[in-house]
């Protein structure tokens, strides 16, 4: 005998005005909590860089509600932090389930993260503010391999983070991280990256941007993700320092592109600032085989 769980699904570009710009990600509204080998089947069923699953914390009605639960998959994996999913998220419960209060509190693997509507929404598009926590940047020599496999020969600087475990690596332009093409498979197989979750690549920007980046992340089944909201915890703390500011406008230069708006606050975090356009809504048929 089967059971049906019927799941209010969405798709939210985020980090952009325009649809089909941006990052996609997958929103599943639960109406309780599902095992993780199926969320992940889930996730691997939408094959986006990252789905979504959100549902009231102590059972409140979904549009009083204040605080919330929310997990991230990759198409392979969970993830401790994701920004592009909380901000679609966000745009979601804000605009189509009608949450009533303009902050929401979600209770993550990275602790509590704060969404909050923004000045600037228009009639196609949601802004929104995320506080998340900023990861420590640790000077670190370039990995041979991972240069190699990005086809560059030398970079200006590397760091990881600490809390993430994301390898950055700075180059001297925006136009050589515009540029490059990287060797996923080397990617993928160098020893040097295994302890990081992904690589992401930076350089100061061109006007109206202080800096651009991509992100790699072969590992968790991302090659290369469109605009990474949890690599901008570790970005801003780094660029602040270099270039003298704590308030700054980042492009991710993928193929689809995005903006964030990007703060570093005095107290360990960071807010990220940027735009979502929900691009459909459906439901989830899921039938799971009863005991």
């Amino acid at each position: 005998m089967q059971n049906t769980h019927t799941i209010p699904l969405y798709q939210v570009d985020a980090f952009t005005r325009i649809p089909f710009r941006g990052n996609p990600a997958a929103v599943c509204l639960l109406p309780h909590l599902l095992d993780d080998v199926l969320m992940q089947a889930i996730a691997a069923e939408m094959n986006l860089s990252e789905t979504a699953f959100v549902m009231p914390v102590d059972n409140a009605p979904w549009a009083e509600a204040t605080t919330f639960s929310l997990r991230w998959f990759t198409p392979k994996v969970e993830v401790r932090l994701c920004g592009h999913a909380t901000l679609g998220t966000a745009a979601v419960l804000f605009d189509a389930v009608g949450v009533q209060t303009d902050a929401v509190t979600f209770k993550t693997l990275s602790g509590d993260l704060i969404a909050r509507r923004a000045a600037g929404s228009d009639a196609a598009s949601l802004r929104i503010k995320l506080d998340f926590p900023a990861d420590t940047p640790v000077p670190c020599e370039p990995p041979t391999g991972a240069l190699h496999a990005l086809g560059v020969t030398a970079a200006q600087a590397a760091v990881y983070g600490t809390r993430a475990r994301d390898l950055l690596i700075q180059l001297a332009d925006a136009q050589l991280v515009r540029d490059l093409r990287p060797d996923f498979t080397a990617l993928l197989t160098c020893e040097e990256l295994a302890t990081y979750r992904g690589l992401m690549v930076t350089a100061p920007g061109e006007p109206p941007y202080d800096f651009v980046s991509r992100f790699f992340a072969p590992r968790v089944g991302i090659n290369e993700d469109p605009v990474t909201g949890s690599a901008h915890t570790l970005l801003t703390p780094y660029w602040s320092a270099r270039l003298g500011k704590t308030e700054m406008l980042a492009y991710q230069a993928s193929a689809r592109g995005g903006e964030i708006g990007v703060r570093l606050l005095g107290n360990g975090r960071v807010e990220l600032l940027g735009h979502a356009v929900i691009v459909f809504k459906g439901e989830l048929s899921v039938a799971v085989e009863s005991l």
